[in-house]
Order: C-alpha cells, then sequence, then structure tokens
C-alpha cells in the first residue's frame, strides 16, 4: 500500500509541475491576447487554453507519463484532445459565466473566473489523463502488485512444509 501511495504521490508531483507550468503559458498567453488584441475575454481564453494545452500534451508526454504505455499513439492523441476540450469547456465555461452572466469583466475578475475554471477543469483531467489516456503499461502493474504481495507475506508467519507426495512404483 505505501508503494502504491509513494507512486502516486510522485505522478501527482510530476502532473503539478507539468500543469504549473502550463498554467503560466495559459495566463501568460490570455493576458497578452487580452491586453495586445481588441479578442473578447472568452476568445482570448479560449486560444491561451489551446496553446497551455499543447504545452501540456508534450510535459505529459515525456516527463509526467514517460514510463506509460507508447503504442498506441493515435489513440492516446485523439484521447487526449477529447478531454482536454471537455477541460476547455470547464475552464472557459466558468468564465464565460462571470462575464457574461455576472457582468464581472475586469482584468483582475476576468483573471480569478479563469483560474477558477483551471482548477476545476484539473481535477477533471488529471482524472481523465491517468484512467484513460496514458494508462499504465500492464507489466508495471504487475510487478507492483507482485511486489506489494511479497511485502505482504514477508510479514505472515511462513506456512509449515508440506511432506513430500508417495511415490508409487510401477511393476
Amino acid at each position: 500500500m505505501r508503494l502504491r501511495f509513494a507512486a502516486l504521490a510522485r505522478e501527482v508531483a510530476k502532473f503539478g509541475v507539468v500543469g504549473a507550468l502550463g498554467v503560466l503559458v495559459n495566463f501568460a498567453v490570455f493576458n497578452l491576447m487580452r491586453h495586445g488584441t481588441d479578442l473578447q475575454v472568452v476568445r482570448a481564453s479560449v486560444i491561451a487554453t489551446v496553446v497551455a494545452i499543447v504545452f501540456n500534451y508534450i510535459g505529459f508526454r515525456y516527463f509526467t507519463y514517460r514510463d506509460r504505455d507508447k503504442s498506441g499513439r493515435a489513440k492516446e492523441l485523439t484521447l487526449f484532445l477529447l478531454f482536454s476540450v471537455v477541460g476547455l469547456v470547464i475552464e472557459n465555461g466558468v468564465l464565460y459565466a462571470a462575464t457574461y452572466g455576472f457582468g464581472w469583466d475586469s482584468p483582475l475578475q476576468s483573471n480569478i473566473f479563469k483560474f477558477l475554471g483551471m482548477g476545476i477543469a484539473t481535477l477533471f483531467r488529471f482524472w481523465s489523463y491517468r484512467t484513460w489516456v496514458f494508462r499504465a503499461l500492464p507489466a508495471r502493474e504487475a510487478v507492483a502488485s507482485a511486489e506489494s504481495f511479497l511485502d505482504d507475506s514477508a510479514t505472515a508467519p511462513s506456512p509449515a512444509p508440506a511432506s513430500p507426495p508417495a511415490v508409487q512404483r510401477v511393476k
């Protein structure tokens, strides 16, 4: 159990590093688009989210989940994009509701609600990416399971040795 928790903690930390850098990319592009162009808030946010999705895929594939199965790249990329689009809708849906539903459109309010939307979308993305996109290799799971079984059996008392089977002679 301790090995599984340690592995999950490492995975969450790596996901967090890539995610934090993705947040920086997302906010940088969003604020450049928001203040450097005449785009509406949500459109600028969607563009920033798409740039961050590309950045995050590279980070997740080659850093966070580099030890995961790489045999089905087309399927992996399709699922990644699908779940990323759902995350994009969650993230920008929060911003849309704040901007157009409540009229909260100042630069500070836009950044706060963009951040809130990213947080909610991140929870969904973490679950979906680790469950469906970057699946663990079956052999690695089997080894981890066997190791945990060995750890558990090492603390259990050994059974008494069995007597050898009787040998029958055929004449």
